[in-house]
């Protein structure tokens, strides 16, 4: 089979700040096929790279995203000494050096999200085969597929790979993004023999990764990617 396609998970969330440029640039480093991160839409309408709904946990700062203008957020810090980024500031670091997997984490960032994936695609550095974008949330995909045709879709799942390959048709999908926990060998391959990709996350220890290796999946997402 093909090689398998190292995903570095917010970055390269093992050794450095989720979600941050850094992080991305050290995942870049170490030789990743793809980016994921996660993203919200903030009050003034510009989409960012962070992965919880609230900024307590990651940032200096405290309160739901979904709540706070740009002009706020980008003065706070991730860790002590990092920023939290824009979408269009990760496209730019990784441009012509990977693909990437955007995760609509949070309510209502398709459609600005999918303009922004059309902006980048018509300047001529980007193809639709560079993005993924995944989500939890049924109408936030729903909505991309709305939007674009061409866009690839990850259906993410943690609880059915079965009900995952179920909307990923009526998505028209071009991949299944499931937990390591419901990962088997047989899924994987009903998955893919529907013309399914699986790209499974989170995956951090060497006997998941060997394991997930010899099940035959397409792509794996870790906080190390180094390991991959």
């Amino acid at each position: 089979m093909n090689s398998i396609t190292k995903i570095g998970h917010r970055g390269a969330k093992g050794h450095l700040a989720e979600n941050t440029l850094e992080s991305i640039e050290k995942a870049i480093a170490f030789g990743v096929e793809m980016i994921e991160i996660d993203v919200h839409r903030c009050a003034s309408g510009e989409i960012v790279v962070i992965h919880d709904f609230t900024l307590d946990r990651t940032t200096n700062g405290s309160g739901e995203i979904a709540k706070k203008d740009w002009e706020l957020l980008k003065i706070l810090q991730v860790e002590g000494k990092y920023k939290i980024p824009l979408l269009t500031e990760v496209l730019e670091l990784i441009e012509e050096k990977c693909a990437i997997n955007i995760e609509l984490k949070g309510l209502n960032t398709a459609e600005a999200v999918c303009k922004i994936v059309q902006e980048h695609i018509k300047k001529g550095k980007w193809d639709y085969e560079d993005f993924i974008l995944s989500s939890f949330q049924k109408n936030e995909l729903f909505e991309v597929r709305k939007q674009d045709n061409n866009i690839p879709i990850g259906v993410l799942s943690k609880a059915s790979l079965t009900e995952a390959i179920h909307l990923g048709r009526d998505l028209r999908a071009s991949a299944i993004h499931p937990s390591v926990g419901i990962v088997t060998r047989d899924n994987v391959k009903q998955a893919q023999a529907e013309g399914f990709n699986v790209n499974v996350w989170t995956v951090n220890e060497p006997d998941a990764i060997a394991r997930m290796k010899e099940f035959g999946v397409n792509g794996i997402i870790s906080d190390f990617p180094d390991r991959l």
